[in-house]
């Protein structure tokens, strides 16, 4: 057997038994449908979808529909579990509308950029091997496991409890952290469409602030929803707080920056300008400063 093969078995299990664990852990007071808590359903669901979507995938050997399937997931789980739970009031309301407008969002444009730019290429030659592909996709059911798993412990559970200060600052910082991200996204594309800017880095607007400032906007609205949903955890239920700490860290150390920033070293490395950015505009968080 191949040694990426092996990988990929390993990280479809690895996938798996972790969504497990948060599954059990996120099930402490959940609403029960029949006898199953109805939090490890919603956790099960998310990995379904991946896996159904994945066959017609892997038979087109396309990976067009893959972000596009996790938006679509986001916003069936917690849909699904609000109605489950029997649970409006307003505390889980505006958890649905928060997920579901950032879900949406992020879906569709996502989506338009992969159809216009004709492939994703982390996908080139993934997509034409079973396990690493199957893999990937177990990963973001994985992904949307974790990135939810606070919301969904506070949708799921038999507790409800008012709207509170917990609410409003994590509302806050869910409008600051979404119209950052929005902002972000819609500078970018307008850069990459202008033909004069062909061959160039962005570094204007909150680009000037930030070498990565689309993705401080999602850590600080996965922060938000955190907060919202934090005064109703218990027990076993804290463990669901890894939601921003799984953001953050999937954005800054596995897959976000680093990979972002070793492509643009190799692209522009070297070059004066891109250097005189890279030393004067923070990788992360924005400093709207001006620098010197």
């Amino acid at each position: 057997m191949k040694k990426e093969n092996r990988n990929s078995y390993f990280s479809t299990a690895a996938a798996i038994l972790v969504g497990i664990l948060v599954a059990l852990a996120g099930s402490q007071e959940s609403v029960l449908v029949g006898s199953i808590p109805l939090f490890a359903l919603a956790v099960g669901l998310a990995y379904l979808i991946q896996w159904l979507v994945f066959i017609p995938s892997y038979q087109k050997r396309t990976e067009k529909y893959f972000d596009l399937t996790g938006s679509i997931t986001y916003i069936s789980v917690t849909v699904l579990s609000v109605i489950l739970s029997r649970k409006f009031d307003p505390r889980t309301l505006l958890i649905l509308v928060l997920i579901v407008i950032w879900a949406v969002r992020l879906g569709t444009f996502l989506f338009k950029r992969v159809r216009m730019a004709g492939e994703d290429k982390r996908f080139r030659e993934i997509k034409k091997s079973f396990t690493r592909f199957l893999s990937f996709w177990t990963i973001q059911g994985l992904w949307v496991t974790f990135t939810l798993a606070a919301a969904l412990a506070a949708i799921t559970s038999q507790r409800s409890v008012p709207l509170d200060v917990f609410s409003i600052i994590g509302f806050l910082l869910w409008i600051v952290g979404f119209a950052i991200e929005v902002t972000a996204d819609f500078q970018k594309s307008k850069f990459k469409t202008n033909t004069k800017n062909k061959g160039k880095f962005i570094q204007s607007g909150v680009w000037a602030w930030s070498r990565h400032p689309n993705y401080f906007g999602e850590i600080v609205l996965w922060v938000g929803v955190a907060i919202i949903a934090l005064p109703i955890l218990r027990g076993w239920q804290w463990v669901t707080l890894i939601s921003p700490i799984f953001v953050t860290l999937l954005l800054t150390r596995i897959s976000g920056v680093p990979i972002l920033e070793k492509r643009a070293d190799e692209k522009w490395g070297g070059q004066a300008e891109y250097e005189d950015y890279k030393k004067n505009t923070p990788v992360l968080i924005p400093s709207p400063f001006e620098k010197k």
